[in-house]
C-alpha cells in the first residue's frame, strides 16, 4: 500500500517559530505512523516564487496538505476572524489562546469548515506586532503622519493605520520582503520575530514596542484529504497537531525577548512607550475599534475580556 502523503506549506525561513513548529508536526506523524505516511515540508513558498496568500487556495486544491495561515486570510469568509484584526484587542495571549482552545476556537473551526475546503486543526500564535521604520523614532501618533506603510492585505487595518496618520499601502509579505530595502514603503508593523527573520531591522532603525495588533494564524488542513484517511490516521494528526501547536505557542512566549537580544544597539533604536504615550495610541485608533466592534457579536469580545 502506497503511503499517505502529507506536504506541509509554509511561509518563513526554516529557522522561525512556525518552519519548527511544523517540523516538530512532521516528526510526530513519523514516530505515531512509521512508513505508512510520508511528510514533506516547504518551509517557504516565497522561494518557489508563490506570495503568502497562495498557501490557503493550495491547500484547498489539494497541492499542499497543510499550511499555516493568519486569520486575516479567512476573515472574508468568516467574519469572526476579524476580532484580531481590532487594534488594542488582546492584550493577554494566554487568554486568547485559552479562548481558542475553548468555545470561540470551536467556533471559529465550524465556520472555517463550513465555508472553505480547510479544516482547522489548531490556532497558532502570531505575536504582537509593532512599529519599525527608516525615517524618525515613533512614540507619538502625529509622529506617523506621512509614512507610507506597508500592511496586511486587509482593508481594516489600512483603517487603523490611516487613523495614526500613515499612509497604507497593502502588500503580500513575498512583495514586502523584496521591496523592504527600496522607497515604496517607510514603515511596517510585524511581530518582533518576523522584523528580525525577514531582516527588515537592517533597514528600519527605528522600532516602536506599540503592541497594537495580536495575531493568530489557523494550522490548516485540507477538508477532503483528512476525511478520507483512515481514523487511527486522523487521531495521528489530530495528536501531532496539538503537540505542534503548544511547541509553536511555547516559543512566540519566549520569542519577543529572544528577538530584542538579538538587535544591534548600534545599528536600531528599541523605543519603549511610556503609559501615557501607549494611551495616545488607543485613544487615535478607537473610532475604528469601535466602528467594527459593533458588528462583532458581543459574546466573542467577552472571551477575549476585551
Amino acid at each position: 500500500m502506497n503511503p499517505i502523503e502529507i506536504k506541509f506549506g509554509g511561509y518563513q525561513a526554516p529557522e522561525s517559530i512556525h518552519t519548527q513548529a511544523a517540523k516538530r508536526f512532521g516528526r510526530r506523524l513519523l514516530d505515531q505512523l512509521g512508513d505508512r505516511v510520508r511528510f514533506e515540508l516547504v518551509p517557504s513558498v516565497l522561494d518557489l516564487g508563490h506570495p503568502s496568500g497562495a498557501l490557503v487556495p493550495m491547500v484547498e486544491r489539494g497541492e499542499f496538505t497543510c499550511c499555516y495561515m493568519s486569520t486575516v486570510r479567512f476573515s472574508e469568509r468568516v467574519p469572526e476572524c476579524r476580532i484580531f484584526e481590532l487594534p488594542f484587542v488582546v492584550r493577554d495571549r494566554r487568554r486568547a489562546w485559552a479562548a481558542l482552545d475553548g468555545e470561540f476556537g470551536t467556533l471559529l473551526k465550524q465556520r472555517i469548515q463550513a465555508t472553505t475546503g480547510c479544516r482547522a486543526l489548531g490556532f497558532w500564535d502570531n505575536g504582537f506586532r509593532h512599529l519599525t521604520n527608516k525615517v524618525r523614532p515613533i512614540r507619538r501618533p502625529e509622529d506617523c503622519r506621512g509614512l507610507r506603510i506597508r500592511t496586511q492585505m486587509t482593508p481594516l487595518h489600512g483603517e487603523t493605520f490611516r487613523a495614526l496618520g500613515f499612509e497604507p499601502i497593502a502588500a503580500d509579505i513575498k512583495d514586502f520582503v523584496a521591496q523592504i530595502a527600496g522607497d515604496r514603503f517607510e514603515a511596517q508593523d510585524n511581530p518582533l520575530t518576523n522584523i528580525y527573520t525577514f531582516g527588515v531591522h537592517e533597514f528600519h532603525r527605528y522600532i516602536t514596542l506599540t503592541g497594537h495588533l495580536w495575531g493568530a494564524s489557523v494550522f490548516a488542513c485540507n477538508q477532503s484529504q483528512y476525511a478520507g484517511w483512515p481514523a487511527d490516521v486522523r487521531d495521528a494528526v489530530e495528536s501531532a497537531a496539538a503537540e505542534a501547536t503548544a511547541l509553536q505557542r511555547e516559543l512566540a512566549e519566549a520569542e519577543d525577548a529572544n528577538a530584542l537580544a538579538r538587535f544591534d544597539p548600534a545599528r536600531n533604536e528599541i523605543i519603549r512607550l511610556t503609559k501615557a504615550e501607549h494611551a495616545a495610541f488607543v485613544a487615535a485608533v478607537r473610532p475604528v475599534r469601535e466602528k467594527y466592534r459593533g458588528g462583532l457579536d458581543p459574546k466573542l469580545l467577552a472571551y477575549l475580556n476585551a
